[in-house]
């Protein structure tokens, strides 16, 4: 039996979580699996096979196949004598995050920055409307921030970002250490943030 005629019991319960999770991540059931399938799958898939390996119309899949792509999630290859397309994800596990992170950058946070900014412009004509332009500055100088933060992540190389990552609590330490010794922690606390 191939692969994609009997996927391994590990496999499936892999296909099925990134199946339930899909909707909290903004795409539905049926592409979370394909993608899971494409993930796990030791070489490139055609979409005949991702089709009867998780018994979806073939409709389905070209649909979910186009989400994937325009997600940059899959990438195109042909085989040689053969004129299906086949779809693979991308080995990197790194460079599956850093394109996500792109793509929902792009869909979601650049438009609330271009609200945001917007409504900066505006001139506030009561208490309310200042009251309300005050707490979007405060989100907007809070999204740039990680945004640039982000920009700078990803210009390191993985392995950087990896350690980086993994200093979290020794950098947390240090920044503690640096409050309590400009007085900043404490005048932060009292602000309430």
């Amino acid at each position: 039996m191939t692969y994609v005629n009997h996927l391994p019991p590990l496999n499936r319960q892999f296909v099925a979580h990134f199946g339930e999770m899909g909707s909290r991540w903004g795409i539905n059931r049926t592409v979370g699996q394909m993608y899971a399938l494409i993930f796990l799958s030791p070489r490139p898939l055609n979409a005949d096979e991702i089709a009867e390996a998780l018994e979806f119309s073939r409709s389905n899949v070209s649909m979910g196949l186009k989400e994937l792509q325009s997600w940059r999630l899959v990438k195109l290859s042909h085989q040689p004598g053969d004129r299906r397309e086949y779809f693979e994800a991308p080995k990197d596990v790194w460079e599956i995050f850093r394109v996500l992170a792109e793509e929902r950058r792009r869909r979601e946070i650049e438009p609330t920055l271009s609200m945001l900014r917007m409504a900066l412009l505006e001139a506030p004509t009561s208490d309310e409307e200042r009251h309300a332009q005050e707490r979007m500055r405060d989100m907007h100088e809070l999204i740039d921030r990680l945004m640039t933060w982000f920009d700078d992540v990803q210009r390191l190389a993985p392995e950087t970002a990896m350690q980086l990552m993994g200093m979290g609590t020794a950098v947390t330490r240090v920044l503690e250490f640096k409050d309590r010794l400009t007085g900043k922690g404490a005048a932060a606390k009292d602000k309430g943030v």
